[in-house]
């Protein structure tokens, strides 16, 4: 009869394997496992699987290959105390430790609260929560063109249409939304919600976007410090809190954390004492990706509001990639389960590990996605850019009022009427007339219009008028004439 250790390295074991769909050599289930007894013993547990029928055996000597057996052992490794990761994330042998540990039944884990030592001792550009080599792999893998020549917020600009569908969705299917990507680019680019999701769903996903937004327009303005945080808490908790005064403030109440045994702090004194402390940290931190992680880690432990905690970090995460305009991390195809359990191990054990095998596997994916996308994508236009709130606030004047044609290019030229400021080389009423033009049923989202505007708007603009002045269609070809 196999003791209780025995059964515990079983399981563990079957949860090793299942991440290897083609079977795994002695090696790598001992490296993945960072098994703590001998090469011998590992041996014979996994010959006793194998015995068991939990476990087959292919192949003699070095090149034998274990590989789980479906519909035997294989049901311990997606159980609820054993989730099995949807997708296949490299995980270290320390992440490994921190997985088995995690993933054991609640009861068989010891209940802890908030170490206050775990930050305290963190020390900006002393500590690191990254190698140095990790480090320089990451910053290999997110050099943009023409550093020198950049504009804070241009990368994730130039990308910002597929980020907000990517970011959006991704940090929203972490949290357990239902919606599909397609769901989501629908929801995004047309307002349309998905039949048999919940408004709950769609909500969460409207906030990612304009609180995406907020930090990509606002990037030489935000950072680690309380109006960057606290208002990106307000827009991620947008009508999804009981209490709608509690978005964007700290916690004033107990909070509770599902499938875990760790209680974080719930004195409001010292919680604001360490929330200022995490942003003074993370704004002191020289590398943005140690920045990155640090607060993927740190904010999330440290649960300053009520809700919404991990979605926060997952967006702050960008801000020091936005203003050094390095590719974002966007959390492609990272397993929901392998999160979560890398997030527990923080929670319950202070051990980063696993979050951070995530954090590197995702930063790699993403990068790769949008250096991908870079090379498809035309530079944005650098007036346009340093101008583009000026823009937004002439679209903003003129669409909603549905006004007719000729009012609504009497808005654009007063924006040249105006004082242009020094660096403007071009008058801003023609960019404002060309976007006005340009904007259809497939865009018209980006300017944060409803539909109900759109349509009001399409029905005016395309009327032809009575008086015999020109139409849409004739002014759209009057455009290049004068920008001449």
């Amino acid at each position: 009869m196999a003791t209780a250790r025995q059964e515990a390295d079983y399981s563990a074991l079957l949860g090793v394997l299942a991440q290897f769909p083609g079977g795994a050599s002695l090696e790598e289930v001992k490296e993945a496992a960072s098994f703590p007894v001998s090469t011998r013993t590992l041996i014979r547990r996994l010959a006793k699987m194998v015995d068991d029928g939990l476990i087959r055996k292919e192949g003699e000597s070095r090149a034998a290959r274990y590989v789980a057996v479906a519909g035997t052992g294989a049901e311990v490794a997606t159980s609820p105390t054993f989730p099995q990761p949807q997708m296949f994330v490299p995980v270290s042998k320390f992440g490994a430790y921190v997985l088995r540990q995690v993933t054991q039944p609640v009861p068989a884990r010891r209940p802890v609260g908030f170490n206050r030592q775990f930050l305290a001792g963190y020390k900006p550009n002393r500590s690191s929560y990254l190698t140095a080599t990790e480090k320089a792999r990451l910053a290999a893998i997110s050099k943009t063109v023409d550093e020198g020549a950049q504009h804070t917020g241009t990368y994730a600009q130039r990308i910002l249409s597929r980020l907000l569908i990517d970011l959006s969705w991704n940090s929203s299917r972490l949290e357990g939304n239902t919606y599909s990507l397609l769901d989501t680019q629908r929801l995004i680019e047309a307002g349309e919600t998905a039949e048999g999701k919940t408004t709950t769903d769609a909500q969460m996903i409207l906030n990612h976007k304009t609180a995406i937004e907020f930090l990509v327009e606002s990037a030489d303005d935000i950072a680690f410090n309380r109006y960057t945080i606290l208002n990106l808490h307000a827009l991620l908790a947008e009508s999804l809190l009981p209490d709608p005064a509690a978005a964007g403030r700290i916690q004033q109440i107990a909070v509770n954390i599902g499938r875990s045994v760790y209680h974080p702090i719930d004195m409001p004194p010292v919680l604001n004492e360490c929330f200022d402390e995490v942003l003074a940290k993370a704004e002191a931190i020289d590398d943005p990706f140690e920045q990155s992680l640090f607060i993927m880690v740190q904010l999330p432990y440290l649960q300053p509001f009520e809700d919404v905690n991990k979605r926060v970090s997952r967006l702050a995460a960008n801000i020091p990639l936005f203003k050094r305009d390095l590719a974002p991390i966007s959390f492609v195809d990272v397993p929901q389960d392998t999160y979560i359990s890398g997030t527990l191990g923080v929670y319950e054990l202070n051990r980063i590990d696993l979050l951070k095998d995530v954090f590197l596997w995702a930063y790699e994916r993403s990068a790769a996605r949008y250096g991908a996308i870079r090379q498809i994508v035309g530079d944005p236009d650098p007036f346009r850019l340093r101008h583009r709130q000026s823009l937004k606030h002439v679209i903003a004047e003129a669409i909603p009022g549905a006004h007719e044609q000729e009012g609504r290019c009497r808005i654009c030229r007063g924006v040249g009427r105006r004082p242009p400021p020094r660096d403007r080389p071009r008058p801003l009423h023609r960019d404002a007339e060309t976007e006005l033009l340009s904007i259809h049923d497939g865009n018209f989202a980006r300017h944060q219009i409803r539909p109900t505007e759109f349509q009001a708007w399409q029905a005016v603009w395309r009327q032809t008028p009575a008086s015999g002045k020109r139409t849409g269609k004739r002014r759209k070809r009057s455009v290049p004439d004068q920008q001449r």
